[in-house]
């Protein structure tokens, strides 16, 4: 239904080469996000898949099939946008047949789709509405239920969430992701941030410069980074990556420890340093220590490890935790 691969796909704007070469595999199902950087390449890529723009080079195969030079009407693919892009003077109802009308669909047909798509994003009580009149979360949604009734063969988000404020982001993200589990469609989302990455997907591809980093599960990043980039990117607060005696002391020429892995005491340990900034959040307290002969590193300790500016404590990184790299940021396998 919706498998998706690229094989040695680039993208190039004149002399400028922003993909320089892709190879990946999307399952049919799969939830897929591409996170990486501003400029990184992710939304390029989804225009890539999508047919708004055209590859330079490579092919792209939906189903098996090469798509690389259909038009994005014939690829039965739908892209939910950052913006929501709905006609304000329409009805909810009217915005979602909207492309079902211009495919001359007939009118019980249409009436069927919409009001299930509504059923699934609860919009049902809101199909006499017009945008104007919903929330940015509720907006949104009209968007996605305009793409659930073309029953594409995947669905392309791009940072469908930025415009809306933290308490919405993760309401949607938790209504997209039971979306994927109640229609197990493939979903390629492209996103800046890590948190919704980890959260919301099957599979990450980390994006840096038009080149994958890495592609797993999001344990597997977080677990097995392959290098400093996706070290320092995956995990929040992110991964503390250290250099000179801290790292010669384990072989490596850097080494990266999580805040969360870290070790702390107020009265003893392997590394001593002076508390600047603790932000305290309740159940968890974040630490920002600069450390003796190291500089600053970042632990997480329990809401209730009293401790404030200026207060000496002692850091200690369990071995099993450490994470080892070469000097070119590649991670030193055990």
């Amino acid at each position: 239904m919706g498998a998706i691969t690229l094989e040695r796909v680039t993208k190039a704007f004149g002399d400028v080469t922003v993909i320089p070469g892709v190879d990946l595999e999307i399952a049919d199902g799969e939830f897929a996000v591409f996170v990486g950087p501003s400029g990184c390449g992710k939304s390029t890529l989804l225009r890539l898949i999508a047919g708004l723009e055209d590859v330079t080079s490579g092919t792209l195969y939906i189903d098996g099939v090469d798509a690389t030079a259909l038009s994005p009407a014939k690829r039965a693919l739908a892209m939910v946008f950052q913006s929501y892009a709905l006609y304000p003077h329409m009805s909810v109802y009217n915005n979602i047949a909207f492309p079902l009308k211009m495919a001359g669909q007939d009118r019980e047909a249409i009436k069927r789709k919409v009001e299930a798509a509504a059923g699934i994003l609860n919009l049902t009580d809101y199909l006499d509405r017009r945008p104007g009149q919903l929330s940015g979360g509720q907006r949104q949604r009209v968007a996605i239920g305009r793409a659930i009734v073309r029953e594409p063969k995947a669905f392309l988000f791009d940072e469908p969430l930025s415009n809306l404020d933290a308490a919405l982001r993760v309401n949607m993200r938790l209504e997209i992701s039971e979306l994927h589990q109640s229609l197990k469609t493939t979903m390629i989302y492209v996103t800046h941030d890590q948190v919704e990455a980890m959260t919301m997907a099957d599979k990450i591809v980390v994006l840096n410069g038009g080149r994958i980093e890495q592609v797993g599960s999001p344990l597997e990043l977080y677990r097995n980074p392959a290098n400093v980039f996706v070290a320092g990117f995956i995990g929040s607060p992110k991964m503390n990556l250290l250099e000179g005696a801290a790292a010669e002391r384990y072989d490596a020429k850097i080494i990266g420890v999580r805040p969360e892995h870290i070790e702390l005491s107020t009265e003893s340990g392997e590394w001593s340093g002076v508390v600047g900034v603790a932000e305290h959040l309740g159940s968890d307290t974040f630490l920002h220590v600069q450390v003796d002969g190291i500089g600053s590193v970042t632990a997480r300790a329990s809401g209730e490890f009293s401790v404030s500016h200026g207060d000496r404590v002692w850091l200690t990184p369990p071995p099993d935790r450490i994470h080892r790299f070469v000097a070119s940021g590649e991670a030193i396998t055990p």
